[in-house]
């Protein structure tokens, strides 16, 4: 056979296999917040990643008013999406510090929550309680009533660092970042919030308080 033959036989030459393009990876909080600068709609997605950690955070502030404080909080953080940095804080950091700062306008509602919860605990299990009593009766046992207490005794500052810290789960450098105040700023406000935590739970968990406040 000869070399034309043998090249008519064997045919086009085969097509190079087409890869397929991998889907492109989610966009960062920081992408969708650049993005909904100019589109609007690129600031959903920030919700649904961040609603449940921020709600949970509300809740147990300011127990109901979370439905009504999550959503102020995600309006002020549309409002303000523009000025987002990322170089500042992290979008979870920055929801919490806006969610914090949202409580500071219900500190009364905060403080009275506490002390019923305190209250509550206090008491003796009643049967035939309302379901909605019985709920607060379990949050009651989960801040430990002394516990309860003892939050609404700190000092509106001091408590919004230390629960960034047990609720939140921030650093020290996230929580200054959110407050706008300096680390050692920080440092001090935990260190108050802690003693007078320890004093108020009589010694219980010495090493660490807020161990107490993240259950």
């Amino acid at each position: 056979m000869t070399p034309t033959a043998m090249h008519r036989a064997a045919g086009p030459p085969a097509e190079p296999p087409r890869l397929r393009a991998l889907p492109d990876a989610l966009p960062s909080d920081a992408e969708l917040i650049a993005r909904s600068v100019d589109d609007p709609a690129e600031f959903a997605p920030l919700f649904d990643r961040h609603a449940t950690t921020v709600h949970r955070y509300l809740g147990r502030r300011v127990g109901e008013l979370a439905d009504d404080l999550l959503s102020e909080t995600f309006l002020i953080a549309f409002r303000r999406r523009a000025a987002y940095r990322p170089e500042h804080v992290q979008v979870r950091p920055w929801l919490l510090g806006i969610a914090t700062n949202v409580v500071h306008g219900h500190v009364r509602t905060e403080q009275r929550r506490y002390q019923a919860l305190a209250r509550a605990a206090a008491e003796p299990e009643r049967h035939g309680a309302d379901p909605g009593d019985s709920a607060d009766r379990l949050d009651a046992q989960a801040l430990r009533g002394p516990l309860a207490a003892a939050l609404a005794g700190l000092k509106p500052r001091d408590r919004d660092a230390l629960l960034l810290l047990a609720w939140g789960q921030l650093g020290y450098e996230e929580i200054a970042a959110v407050l706008d105040v300096p680390v050692g700023t920080v440092r001090s406000r935990l260190h108050r919030a802690r003693r007078q935590t320890r004093a108020a739970l009589g010694g219980i968990s010495p090493d660490d308080p807020t161990s107490e406040v993240d259950r």
